[in-house]
This record gives structure tokens, C-alpha cells and sequence, in this order.
């Protein structure tokens, strides 16, 4: 007998709503994954209810993000956005709120939860308990691994998040690592079960991020035709490493000052986290390092225009301080593009080095520079990374982890019905 697919799951995203723009605030790669997981598990029939917190009182209590697919905004303390330290202290009114919601439905509502970050794997762990559901966890990120590469001027994660997460690993069924790296930090780290751990790498929207005309992306985007354009996309905070591919830049043109006139370096994303305390510091920096007139100061925008920003680049830098997968590295490279980034956690497996691009085992921006300019001085070197670029992504489609998904929600849900039956 095949194993069923559950029919309806609830998606517990507390501290981000999937309808809000990747790239700033704390709108990211989270962001992205929840969004498209549940649009593809409602292609496959399987119905999915988003839970996050409301911000707004203008945010209708239900949105439909697709057919199929619902996002319920729940009232849990202020209705504005709340720095990510205070929003423990409204996890009990938002725990209520969402087991009040299932209440208003006849019993059985759901067959599991899925939870998306610690401060969700927290609720989802109340709700596991009420419902005699499976609670399946993606950290997405790991307050200890933060910790121990933190970035200057970056705050270390407190220890409710700590103990938080050592709670919520201790409570799920089931573990979705990214990687195998992340796999091995929850093991190492928290103690995890080996055999609770599934390793399921994210995807991308290859019809999205697919290869194009370098020159026709940089015609719209106003960039020079035959320059060289560096691109960093994302939430602009420490811990991306922002200045580092701005002092990368001023190595650059000190080692060949020519380079100033044909080289534009992106950001594409707003401040975040500890950048928020300093929205200005990029441009500051930029100044300090002569290079504000090559500097390029983007927000946030759609998926289709950031996948221009990704044809339009030489290359795109990723040179984080962690992460847990590495999906602008990823979303990059399915558009034909090379990339130079951290060799840390997930970027280790979303960029195959000397293949699809170069990791950085350093901190120095000087090795960075060393990387890109070893490659813009070398047009083959360059055209051949971005075939292997589009290879190496094309094996990362969202398909391809939803179906991963399904199989293990499939094998959690028999487990706990046959646990039910004994």
C-alpha cells in the first residue's frame, strides 16, 4: 500500500510572513522556501496554512498566496515589526491564536506541522502535543553556529534562543537539515538523533533564474556595457559581509587602477539585523574607500528583476560569515552567472568550487579580490565556470525537494498513526 501524503499541513512561520520581500528586514531565503515548497505542495494536492504573526491591522486575518495555499496573520503582541529578541514574549499569544484557529475546525484539521525557525518550532511543539500530530523543524539557522563566526559589530544570539532550540530539536519528530554540514551541526551541537535528521538541500525556480543576455539585463539596468559588475544580493547586516566585498573592490582598483572606470559594484537589498542600527554605514563606507561613484545602492525588488541583476553581473559575491545553504549563490548560478564566495556551512554545497565558482576559505579581502580579479583577467576561465555555473544548478529545482518532502512527511505521518494504533 502507498504511503499517503498528508492532506492539509500547517506551516508554522512566526517571525516573517512569506508574503513580505526577500532581501531585507528579516525577509530572506526562509522567506523564499516557505513560499515556494507550499505553492508546489498544493500542486501535488497536499493543502497548506501558513501561520505568522500580524503586523499590521491592515493585514486581512487570511490572504490566499495561491490556490491552495493560506496565509493566517495572527494578533500576538504590537502590530508592528518586532526585532527578532523580543519576540519570544509573544509566543504564548500566538501559540493560542493558532491553536484557537484549528479549534473553529472540525477535529483533525491537520496531519502535521511544519515549523520554520526556532521561534516556530517552539510553537509547533505545543501544537504537536494538542493536535497528536508530527512536528517536522527547519532551524534554517543555528544560534551557536551564528556565534562562533560572528561578524565585528555583530550581536552573539541570547541564550533563550540557545536553550530554545535545544528544546525544539529535542521535540520534532523530525529534523530537516539543509545540508549534510547543518545535519552534523545539529548532531554535534544540540544532540540531535542521527536517525531524526533528514537531509534535504532547498531548490531554486529555475524558470525564474534561468541563463539570458548579459547585455540586454544591463541595458535595463543602466550598467555599463563592457564593464566589470559585481553583485551581492540580500539582506544587508554583518553577517553577509557587505564590507568585505567593498574593501575587495578598493584592492581592485589599487592594484589596477584602470579598473575604476568600467567596475560597478551592486548591493541589491535592504539593512537587517544589526544593519538596521546603521542603514547608512554601506554608503559611509563606500566614501571612506573612494569608491562612491562605482557603488550601485539598490532595494529589495522581484524575483524576475533580481534574476536581471544576476545576468547583468561578472560575477556575484556571497562572502557570509554563515550559512546554512546559500541560496543567492545558488539562485545566481542557475542564471548562468559565477560565483565568488565563503567557503562556510551550505556554500560548501551550493557552489562547487573550480566548477561553478570559487570559494574563500579567508576573511581577508584581499583573497577576494585575488579571486575576482584572477578571473576577469581570464575570459575562458570565466565562460567556463558560468557553463558549469548553469550545471551545477540545474540538480537544485524546487521539485526535487518537495518530493524529498513529501516522502518524509509521508514516513512521520504512518509512524505516529502506527504509534496511535499499538
Amino acid at each position: 500500500m502507498p504511503r499517503r501524503y498528508p492532506r492539509r499541513i500547517a506551516t508554522v512561520s512566526v517571525h516573517t510572513s512569506p508574503l513580505e520581500q526577500p532581501g531585507t528586514g528579516d525577509a530572506g531565503g526562509l522567506n523564499v522556501y516557505v513560499v515556494e515548497v507550499a505553492k508546489r505542495l498544493a500542486d501535488r494536492g497536499v493543502e497548506v496554512d501558513i501561520f505568522t504573526r500580524a503586523v499590521s491591522r491592515d493585514q486581512p486575518q487570511v490572504a490566499e498566496l495561491a490556490p491552495g495555499v493560506l496565509v493566517r496573520h495572527l494578533a500576538a503582541g504590537p502590530f508592528e515589526d518586532l526585532d527578532k529578541a523580543d519576540l519570544p514574549g509573544q509566543l504564548c499569544q500566538f501559540t493560542f491564536e493558532l491553536l484557537r484557529t484549528e479549534a473553529a475546525h472540525a477535529p483533525g484539521r491537520y496531519d502535521l506541522v511544519h515549523g520554520h525557525y526556532w521561534l516556530s518550532g517552539q510553537v509547533g511543539a505545543v501544537a504537536k502535543e494538542r493536535w497528536g500530530v508530527p512536528l517536522i523543524q527547519s532551524m534554517h539557522t543555528l544560534g551557536k553556529v551564528k556565534n562562533a563566526a560572528l561578524a565585528a559589530g555583530d550581536t552573539a544570539e541570547p541564550d533563550v534562543r540557545l536553550r530554545g532550540e535545544a528544546e525544539v530539536v529535542a521535540s520534532a519528530d523530525r529534523l530537516v537539515a539543509n545540508t549534510d554540514d547543518e545535519a552534523q551541526q545539529l548532531i554535534g551541537h544540540y544532540a540531535a538523533d542521527p536517525a531524526r535528521v533528514s537531509i534535504i538541500n532547498p531548490g531554486v525556480d529555475l524558470s525564474v533564474f534561468r541563463p539570458g543576455s548579459q547585455l540586454e539585463a544591463r541595458r535595463k539596468l543602466g550598467l555599463h556595457e563592457d564593464g566589470v559588475v559585481l553583485v551581492f544580493a540580500g539582506r544587508v547586516q554583518p553577517l553577509k559581509a557587505p564590507d568585505i566585498v567593498l574593501h575587495a573592490a578598493a584592492q581592485l582598483i589599487a592594484d589596477d587602477p584602470g579598473l575604476a572606470g568600467k567596475l560597478t559594484v551592486a548591493f541589491v537589498g535592504g539593512p537587517s539585523g544589526a544593519g538596521r542600527q546603521d542603514p547608512d554605514g554601506l554608503e559611509q563606507l563606500a566614501a571612506r574607500l573612494g569608491l562612491s561613484g562605482l557603488v550601485r545602492l539598490e532595494p529589495p525588488c522581484p524575483q524576475p528583476e533580481l534574476a536581471q541583476w544576476y545576468r547583468a553581473a561578472t560575477l556575484v559575491m556571497v562572502p557570509s560569515y554563515s550559512e546554512s545553504f546559500g541560496l543567492v549563490a545558488m539562485e545566481a548560478q542557475a542564471c548562468g552567472t559565477p560565483v565568488v564566495a565563503a567557503a562556510v556551512g551550505g556554500l560548501r554545497i551550493a557552489v562547487r568550487h573550480g566548477y561553478s565558482g570559487v570559494l574563500v576559505d579567508s576573511r581577508d579581502p584581499g583573497h577576494y579580490a585575488r579571486a575576482v580579479r584572477d578571473l576577469i583577467s581570464a575570459p575562458a576561465s570565466l565562460a567556463r565556470l558560468a557553463r558549469g555555473a548553469r550545471e551545477h544548478a540545474s540538480r537544485f529545482g524546487w521539485s526535487a525537494t518537495v518530493d524529498s518532502l513529501l516522502q518524509l512527511y509521508a514516513s512521520v505521518t504512518a509512524e505516529t498513526a502506527a504509534a496511535v494504533d499499538a
